[in-house]
């Protein structure tokens, strides 16, 4: 039976991974969805990310030794040994990315579901990486309403960020400026690259500059779909996964 782990994005609750989930287990996969320091578990200071790298080998690590059920020590070494299938999705896949590339050995495949990573430096994100820094600012100058701050929020157009508390607001800072020394061509490990068709927090053109510069690397465009197709086309993304890790 295979084993897939998940690391998803930007969230604070996995509940709409359920239906995706059990789509992967009724197709025979066993599944194993990793709480993520500063969404789904806590932490008590800014992450950067090689926090990230370093925290999500332990846990690969920990939970294969967990998981060991045989007294045969060459087989439990066998078992141990075994390469992992990591899904990462949105900013999981920006850190599993970082992770494939200092620990290529620990792959067997890699799934990119409308992965960041890419970095950005036009005008119109420049301009939000301003705002991010006097939103708050901003905000308690013109009023204590609220409802003007969330328009302010959406003017900017990043809910993550408007969630986030201060630390996590510092570690999506970190992340972000991580983009910039994000070598794709020293990714080595196989790669399936899952994107939305209409994605539009991480566009298409990020995929397939991922599938140009990555060697090892395969693009499936889901149609119609935006930045979360394991929720909206949980069927046609779980089956592009499965049909692939055979290959």
């Amino acid at each position: 039976m295979k084993k897939i782990f998940i690391l998803h994005g930007w969230t604070y609750s996995t509940e709409k991974w359920n239906r995706f989930v059990k789509l992967l287990k009724q197709k025979g996969i066993e599944v194993e969805m990793l709480n993520v320091p500063g969404l789904t578990e806590r932490i008590d200071k800014a992450w950067n990310i090689e926090d990230y790298v370093e925290w999500l080998k332990q846990k690969i690590e920990n939970q294969k030794v967990n998981n060991l059920t045989t007294s045969n020590v060459a087989d439990a070494m066998k078992q141990f040994n075994n390469k992992v299938i990591l899904i990462g999705h949105s900013n999981g896949g920006r850190i599993a990315l970082n992770f494939a590339i200092k620990y290529p050995e620990k792959f067997e495949k890699l799934i990119l579901i409308d992965s960041a990573g890419i970095y950005h430096d036009d005008l119109l994100i420049r301009v939000k990486r301003s705002m991010f820094k006097s939103l708050a600012k901003i905000g308690k100058k013109l009023t204590s309403s609220q409802g003007l701050k969330k328009i302010l929020y959406k003017i900017v157009g990043e809910n993550d960020y408007k969630n986030a508390n201060p630390i996590m607001k510092q570690t999506m800072l970190n992340l972000i400026n991580s983009d910039k020394s994000l070598s794709l061509n020293k990714v080595t490990v196989p790669i399936l690259i899952i994107w939305g068709e209409n994605d539009q927090i991480t566009p298409l053109s990020d995929g397939k500059l991922m599938n140009k510069f990555i060697k090892n690397s395969k693009l499936y465009i889901i149609d119609g779909a935006k930045h979360s197709p394991q929720f909206t086309r949980p069927n046609q993304v779980a089956e592009t996964i499965v049909n692939n890790l055979t290959m």
